[in-house]
């Protein structure tokens, strides 16, 4: 469905995307993630013909996004961060504009408003100002504008950007809906939100793909796959560095809990668990324990170890 290769954006002298190359398969679910400014939402902007590339080349169900952009854009439902609206217009009024800006006609436009109308949950607001509504509605009215047209590929940036906890799940089982008729590339920050949706990941940072896979495998492979943690009292001046020449031991950070606890973070490498060693130790110097547990890698893990700087 997405075939990108080599694309490249430059500003002046800075690569905000940086000769990036995936394909997205027709019914995939992909989550693309990366950190502010790492060029997520230029590269979207690219794929839907808002940007044209400095260099290198992507196709849409086939079509080139810059030598057939019409025929690409077809293809394409577009939602983004900041969604658009007439405030001044109804909900069916905007999504019947919408649909005439799209090609299609007034039998067509009608049947497929009801559709929307009935598939992202906007039968209760559909005759309401757009002005009126509250975030979460706007997002569904949003959603609603990028599917009218039946597009075979959803492009959605940040669309549970602002909103509670409930109406982000409301948007995350109506993208699961989505996915049973349509190809979606996700962005978000959610992290927990991808790894329940998507299928694949795509890891975007400073304008180059670090790392595409599912997130089982990601987390898998990745080089710090696990974390210990323990809260034990005593100075963690001497406790800290003890733990880091342990074997196996990456990295340790503590964080003070009051009482005279301090909680250890011991980032270890993948494929080890050296709690044993921890006990052992906190035993031979008689420093109280509290706790000590093995927290699973998750994905935000695979993200930070990706994309810090440090």
């Amino acid at each position: 469905m997405i075939e990108v290769r080599d694309l490249t954006k430059r500003f002046a002298r800075h690569a905000a995307v940086n000769g990036i190359d995936f394909n997205v398969a027709k019914g995939e679910i992909v989550g693309f993630l990366g950190p502010n400014g790492a060029g997520k939402t230029t590269t979207l902007r690219m794929l839907t013909g808002y940007m044209p590339p400095t260099s290198g080349s992507a196709r849409v169900a086939g079509f080139d996004i810059f030598r057939q952009s019409l025929d690409a854009r077809k293809k394409i439902g577009y939602m983004p961060e900041n969604v658009p609206l007439y405030d001044d217009m109804r909900v069916r009024e905007f999504l019947k504009f919408r649909a005439a800006l799209k090609g299609l006609g007034s039998r067509d436009s009608r049947r497929r408003v009801n559709e929307v109308i009935d598939t992202c949950g906007l039968d209760g607001v559909h005759r309401k100002m757009i002005k009126v509504l509250s975030k979460g509605y706007r997002q569904r009215v949003g959603l609603a504008d990028a599917l009218v047209h039946q597009p075979d590929l959803l492009i959605l940036d940040e669309p549970t950007n602002g909103l509670d906890p409930n109406q982000i799940r409301q948007i995350r089982d109506l993208i699961k809906r989505l996915a049973e008729n349509h190809t979606i590339l996700l962005s978000t920050h959610i992290l927990h939100e991808v790894e329940i949706t998507c299928g694949r990941v795509i890891i975007i940072d400073q304008g180059k793909v670090k790392a595409q896979d599912t997130p089982k495998n990601l987390v898998a492979g990745m080089r710090a796959a696990g974390k210990i943690q323990a809260e034990i009292t005593g100075d963690p001046a001497v406790i800290g560095p003890a733990i880091q020449r342990l074997e196996h031991v990456k990295r340790v950070t503590h964080e003070e809990l009051g009482d005279g606890w301090t909680r250890y973070e011991i980032l270890v490498e993948s494929g080890t668990d050296t709690r044993e060693r921890i006990h052992e130790l906190i035993s031979q110097y008689g420093w109280p324990l509290r706790s000590l547990y093995r927290k699973d890698a998750t994905l935000e893990d695979v993200f930070v170890e990706l994309t810090r700087k440090d």
